[in-house]
């Protein structure tokens, strides 16, 4: 299992420079656990796109679609108290956006319930480098 951030995720279901490269990591290792409002998160860069004129409206309701199957298939985190208070104490410790702090703190908590190392796939580097510094495994490695 690796959890999943929407910046990882929004490639698997919009065609992206990155999309071959996190389709072979989703290949190594089929389950996501990701946190509930990824959901929200994707939507909202599907919508984005399709602002931007960079999906038709028929793209789009294929893309949406598409996302609504493909997200009946992963774990979400739902304990939002206890995602809440972990994401405050990282905000005090890293420049982080809120999302990107529920995203981080979510992992974190699923790292804590399962007693063990935990993978967590990330486009964004700002959040990729304060996973590292929280001790998660990060996909992929940040830059030196």
């Amino acid at each position: 299992m690796r959890y999943w951030d929407a910046s990882a995720l929004v490639p698997l279901v919009v065609a992206e420079a990155s999309s071959d490269a996190v389709r072979r990591w989703l290949a190594e290792d089929g389950r996501i656990v990701t946190w509930a409002w990824s959901r929200t998160e994707i939507v909202a860069a599907i919508e984005r796109r399709t602002r931007e004129g960079l999906l038709s409206r028929p793209q789009r309701r294929e893309v949406l679609e598409r996302f609504a199957a493909f997200a009946d298939t992963w774990d979400e985190v739902t304990e939002v108290l206890a995602v809440r208070a972990r994401a405050n104490a990282l905000l005090a410790r890293h420049a982080l956006r809120a999302a990107d702090a529920g995203q981080l703190g979510a992992a974190l908590l699923v790292q804590d319930q399962l007693a063990a190392p935990l993978s967590f796939v990330c486009l964004d580097k700002r959040l990729a480098y304060a996973a590292e510094l929280e001790s998660l495994q990060v996909i992929p490695e940040p830059a030196a």
